[in-house]
Formats: C-alpha cells, sequence, structure tokens
C-alpha cells in the first residue's frame, strides 16, 4: 500500500475533516509518515476564507518542483475549500498535484487518491488526475467520509462538525461559495460519533459549523453531548449573533461541563458597514446580547472575529470598531485587513480602500486589542483552574499546554506522562495570547 503525508492549514473544520480523512486512509491499508521523502502522496488541506492562508498553500506547492522532476513523486492532492476556490488552477500551474478535492466531496478522496497513484485505477480522470470540485457549491450536496476520526492530531480533544456550510452570504464571505449552503447533519449522527470519541478516550469535544446556533435544537445538542460518559469539557464555535437564543445561555448556565466561552464574531463596529456587510443585527442589539450573556455567565469569555478596512469603511465607521472593542473588552480578537475574495458581492463594491490604509488600521486595533487581552489575562495571576493537559506547546523545550474552561492556553512545565490528565493550575505569568502557570495537584 501507500506512504501519506499530510498538511492542515486554516481553521477547525479543516482539522476535522483531516483526521476523519487520516482514518480512512489508515482503514484502507495506507501509512502515515512523516518524512516526505518516503510519502507516495501528500495531501493538503486548506482554507480559502483569507487571502493569507491561500498564500500559505500556494507557497508550500511550488516546493516540489525538484522532487517531482526528479522521482516523479510525491503525488500532491489539495483539499478543502481552498480546493474548490482555485484548486482548477493549481491542476494547471504544477503537475504534481494530481488530485483537488472540495469539502463536499471528501468522501471521494481515498478512491481518487488511489486512482491517481495506480496506472490505469478506477475513477474520474482528466488527463491522469483527478478533479471532484462542485459545478454549483450552493446546490445541496454532501458526500461525507463515514469514519469516526479515530486518527487524530490530538488523542484526547475532538471536534465533530454539526452543520456545513452557510446561508448568510455576507458580502465579504465566500463560505457559501466554496462549503455549500447550510446543511445539518441529524442529531442521533452526531451523538453517535461524540459517544464513539468517547469510547476511544476523548474527553472534551468542539462542535464545529459555521454557525452553529442555527443548528435546530442547538441547545438540546450541547446538553445531549454533555450527559455523554467520559466527556469532561464540551465547546462550541462559531455563534451568530442574531442567532444566540436564551436556551443556549441556560444550557450553558445549568451544565457545568459545557465551556463558559462564547466566540461572537462582530466584524464591524458601525452601523452602516454591518449593513453593507449583510449581517443582520446592529452594534446596538450586539452590545445588548453581550451584556445579557455576562449578566447570566459571569465567568465568560468572549472572543470575536473583525475585519478593517472593508469597501468604503469611512474614518468615522473605523473609530466606531475601535469603541466596540473598548466597549466590549473582548478576551480575543481574530482581525484581518479586508481582502478580496472573487465570487462575493463585495469583491464587486465600488470604494476599496488602498492597502496602505488597511494596513494602518489593522495595525491600530491590534494594539489596542492586545492593550486589552493583556489587562484582562494579567487580571487571572493568581487563580486556579481544573485544566486537562492535552499536547506539547508548539515552542518551548520541556513545555506542555492545556486550556481553561474560558479557552485560554496555558503553558507549564511537564513531560509525556502528563498529557491526558487533568491538574490544578495557578496562573503565574499573562501574556497577549497566552498564560503561563503551575500544576498545584492532580485533579479528578
Amino acid at each position: 500500500m501507500f506512504n501519506f503525508m499530510m498538511k492542515v492549514y486554516g481553521c477547525q473544520m479543516n482539522v476535522y475533516d483531516s483526521d476523519k480523512l487520516r482514518t480512512a486512509l489508515k482503514n484502507r491499508g495506507w501509512t502515515e509518515c512523516s518524512d516526505e521523502a518516503r510519502a507516495d502522496a501528500v495531501i493538503f488541506t486548506g482554507c480559502s476564507v483569507r487571502d493569507k492562508a491561500e498564500q500559505k498553500v500556494w507557497s508550500e506547492l511550488g516546493r516540489y518542483s525538484s522532487s517531482w522532476e526528479k522521482d516523479r513523486r510525491p503525488v500532491v492532492a489539495v483539499t478543502g475549500c481552498i480546493a474548490q476556490n482555485i484548486g482548477k488552477k493549481m491542476l494547471s500551474r504544477y503537475p504534481w498535484v494530481r488530485l483537488v478535492s472540495g469539502p463536499r466531496h471528501i468522501g471521494l478522496v481515498p478512491d481518487g487518491l488511489e486512482a491517481a497513484l495506480s496506472a490505469g485505477g478506477a475513477g474520474t480522470k482528466a488527463g491522469g488526475k483527478v478533479m471532484l470540485l462542485d459545478d454549483d457549491p450552493r446546490a445541496f450536496v454532501d458526500i461525507e467520509i463515514g469514519e469516526t476520526p479515530y486518527s487524530r492530531i490530538n488523542r484526547w480533544r475532538a471536534f465533530v462538525t454539526i452543520a456545513h456550510g452557510c446561508d448568510n452570504f455576507c458580502a465579504y464571505c465566500i463560505v457559501p461559495y466554496v462549503r455549500g449552503r447550510f446543511l445539518a447533519r441529524p442529531f442521533d449522527e452526531i451523538i453517535k460519533e461524540a459517544k464513539m470519541l468517547a469510547d476511544d478516550g476523548v474527553v472534551e469535544i468542539t462542535l464545529l459549523g459555521q454557525n452553529v446556533n442555527s443548528y435546530p435544537r442547538f441547545s438540546a445538542l450541547l446538553r445531549e453531548v454533555a450527559k455523554i460518559t467520559g466527556i469532561e469539557l464540551v465547546r462550541f464555535v462559531t455563534s451568530l449573533p442574531q442567532d444566540f437564543s436564551d436556551d443556549i445561555i441556560t444550557a450553558m448556565e445549568e451544565e457545568p461541563r459545557i465551556c463558559p466561552s462564547v466566540n461572537l464574531p462582530i466584524q464591524a463596529g458601525s452601523n452602516e458597514v454591518l449593513k453593507r456587510m449583510n449581517r443582520k443585527y446592529t452594534r446596538e442589539e450586539y452590545f445588548s446580547l453581550v451584556e445579557k450573556i455576562r449578566a447570566r455567565l459571569p465567568e465568560v469569555s468572549i472572543t470575536s472575529d473583525l475585519i478593517v478596512g472593508f469597501p468604503g469603511e469611512s474614518g468615522e465607521d473605523f473609530e466606531q470598531s475601535i469603541d466596540a472593542i473598548s466597549r466590549v473588552r473582548f478576551d480575543q480578537v481574530h482581525t484581518a485587513a479586508y481582502s478580496i475574495r472573487e465570487g462575493t458581492a463585495a469583491a464587486r463594491f465600488p470604494d476599496h480602500l488602498p492597502r496602505e490604509v488597511r494596513m494602518e488600521r489593522l495595525n491600530r486595533v491590534n494594539a489596542v486589542q492586545n492593550k486589552i487581552s493583556f489587562e484582562i489575562n494579567q487580571s487571572l495571576v493568581g487563580k486556579e483552574y481544573r485544566i486537562l493537559l492535552d499536547d506539547h506547546a508548539p515552542k518551548g523545550e520541556g513545555l506542555i499546554q492545556g486550556r481553561t474552561p474560558t479557552d485560554k492556553v496555558v503553558l507549564l512545565k511537564g513531560d509525556e506522562s502528563l498529557l491526558g490528565s487533568f491538574a490544578q493550575v495557578k496562573i503565574v505569568k499573562a501574556e497577549n495570547w497566552s498564560l503561563s502557570g503551575e500544576i498545584m495537584r492532580n485533579a479528578q
């Protein structure tokens, strides 16, 4: 059989899709390897929501020229929304890219890879290449991999997608065009997968969707997942402000396993910009929702997403975004300077701002938010939390990491033997994006 290597870029949905694909390939007898020189196939799963994420994958793909000319390997596959968006360009530009698959055809990728690698293999081919893309991504189509992701990047934490796509068509967003229309997975299917993950040792599950709280009976789903034996922590992303209902807050109040952490994208602080973005709330409605959540969940952390430099954004519009960040005092904000996504409504708008204006505004908003994030994190020094120690820290030898219930990364000194266990951790140092802690004792 074949050796494969996976490279994942972008959102948590890409991690989930890659874990399912990894599991499916291993079940066929494939072997995952960490040495690229041994790989028969390298599989990229990439994001297309932002231009920066696309550029990372383009840069990586260009590296295979010499190995392809010398050995005609590895075969490269590109999956995810980046493939749906620009996969045809990748097939034509790079001869080593032999398969592209949009996110809704991931169930066909194992057969497609074997077709691309095996001379005369079955499959839909075009000049020896395999193309698994939607003619119209907005149609209701989905070919999933029927696998529970047992082969995961993380043994103790797992993602579970509860819905695909989005029906909101925000003016800047490419998701409905690459991931399709909103399509909810069956309730019982989600619970079955979560139980199988728990039986496999998972103790933390994050429910995923472009707009999870648009899922029918979402609060009931949260409660049901939290009841599963073995599951200690339940998280969810991402939430739409207009669909964040009182019953979700009540479920978070009443079920201690549901973590007090909410990602609530605001995207802009100006009502005029929100209207042009086709966001379905005003700044006043957003502020009111935040006040309600905090009144009922005093320990909650609230993170957000914000775009600066949207077409037509005036100086006053931008100042209202600064005001919104200062007023709400988010724990973290994932910021971005607006970038054109071809095919979206905003790509056709007039009054696109110069790059230097967009970047100046991005730098300013980041400075304001970094100060707020540090102040909030600094206020946590001295507090203790029960934390799942779930991974090695990406930087820093001898460090492991976990996350507080409010989803803040905590770095600690420790070794492999501690991973998978809970510990009572005291916060001893704060930075903008993470905390440092000391283990006080083991925790049940």
